[in-house]
């Protein structure tokens, strides 16, 4: 933001929060979860499940992105990009298994194992830091970017069933 400031260049930051969606396989909600509620077995997940978390759906994130680039009083800004209501992760799971039409199943990976298997795989290395997120409420305020331009995120009972059926296409 300090080269927008210098007028080196016109900037805008989006941000959004964990995502979801069809494309999105590498995500706290992305492979670990989708495909195997479509196949009955249980979604592999880390942290509090109880605890209120924000998800983005990945199509609402790229509206969002395109409304910044749009806008020039997005410019020299930080936007939280809107995502539907925060849920806990249970809930968000019980919404994905029932648009599954399969049996709620969750597997949480304690935090001892993510450190040791942080070791030999890569993107667990990454998720270990930034387990606080799953461990307490991980809120989002997009009131911000609502007040300027308006806000229509996806509701997630849509966005998991766009999700199902980008993940039932992708398994044939």
């Amino acid at each position: 933001m300090e080269a927008h400031a210098n007028g080196k260049l016109r900037a805008t930051i989006g941000r959004g929060s964990d995502f979801y969606g069809p494309g999105v396989l590498v995500s706290a909600v992305g492979e670990r979860v989708f495909p195997r509620a479509l196949s009955g077995k249980a979604a592999g997940v880390f942290g509090n499940l109880d605890m209120p978390h924000t998800y983005t759906y990945i199509e609402d994130f790229a509206r969002g992105l395109v409304t910044l680039g749009e806008r020039d009083e997005a410019l020299g800004e930080v936007w939280h990009i809107p995502s539907a209501e925060t849920l806990t992760t249970r809930q968000f799971l019980e919404l994905v298994f029932e648009k599954a039409g399969t049996p709620f199943k969750v597997s949480v990976m304690p935090k001892v194992m993510v450190s040791v298997l942080a070791l030999f795989v890569p993107v667990l290395r990454e998720m270990k830091e930034m387990l606080y997120m799953f461990e307490e409420p991980f809120i989002v305020d997009h009131s911000k970017f609502e007040r300027a331009f308006g806000a229509n995120p996806t509701p997630h009972r849509e966005a998991i069933r766009r999700t199902l059926d980008w993940f039932r296409q992708r398994t044939g």
